[in-house]
């Protein structure tokens, strides 16, 4: 049976979270993680069961919380343009808040089925929180009514991951955050110039 949650058992996630993200997941050990946490080997058996427990409750952990904090950032904005500018600025000041989650969910849960499983309600309430922002601006009319819905969701998406993968291999050296409002503007206006010889194009 596992202890109860202590504070050690969120100094073990914590020091996990920054093994995992240094070494990779399959050359760290239960030894390395119990030496950053500053306890030893047995101690990390009384709360895991063994080193893939550890990965799944460092991502329930984290995504949880994660997850709290885009809702709120979410429900505190009105119209759709503005929630989708406050849950693309909360993923990337979460991420770079914590660059080893970011690191760990760009190096594990993207290419492991078995984690991508495992967390797979998480994800499917992010897209849900897209679905509720492109709907609404659909209604609004801030958003073309003619998109798959499915389509723009994982457009923006895609991108924002491809954001942090890039910010993730530049060792976090400049300021995620700051990619928001430009990556926000690209989904609502896209690239294509609206001027055409000196004339605005409606289309």
């Amino acid at each position: 049976m596992q202890k109860e949650k202590t504070d050690k058992y969120y100094a073990i996630l914590e020091s996990a979270g920054a093994v995992f993200a240094k070494l990779g997941f399959y050359k760290s050990t239960i030894s390395q993680i119990a030496s950053e946490a500053g306890v030893a080997d047995g101690t990390i058996y009384l709360y895991f069961k063994n080193k893939d427990d550890i990965l799944y409750q460092f991502l329930e952990f984290k995504t949880s919380a994660f997850f709290d904090k885009m809702r709120q950032a979410v429900d505190a904005c009105e119209t759709a343009e503005l929630k989708l500018r406050g849950l693309i600025k909360c993923h990337l000041q979460e991420f770079q808040n914590d660059i080893n989650m970011a690191v760990i969910f760009q190096s594990e849960v993207r290419y492991r089925r078995d984690i991508a499983l495992h967390v797979k309600d998480v994800s499917k309430m992010y897209l849900e929180f897209l679905s509720e922002i492109i709907e609404q601006g659909q209604m609004e009319g801030s958003i073309r009514q003619d998109l798959f819905v499915g389509l723009v969701k994982r457009f923006v998406l895609g991108a924002v991951e491809g954001v942090v993968n890039t910010w993730v291999a530049a060792d976090g050296k400049y300021d995620l955050v700051a990619m928001g409002d430009p990556l926000v503007d690209l989904y609502l206006s896209g690239i294509k110039n609206g001027v055409k010889n000196g004339v605005k194009s409606n289309i």
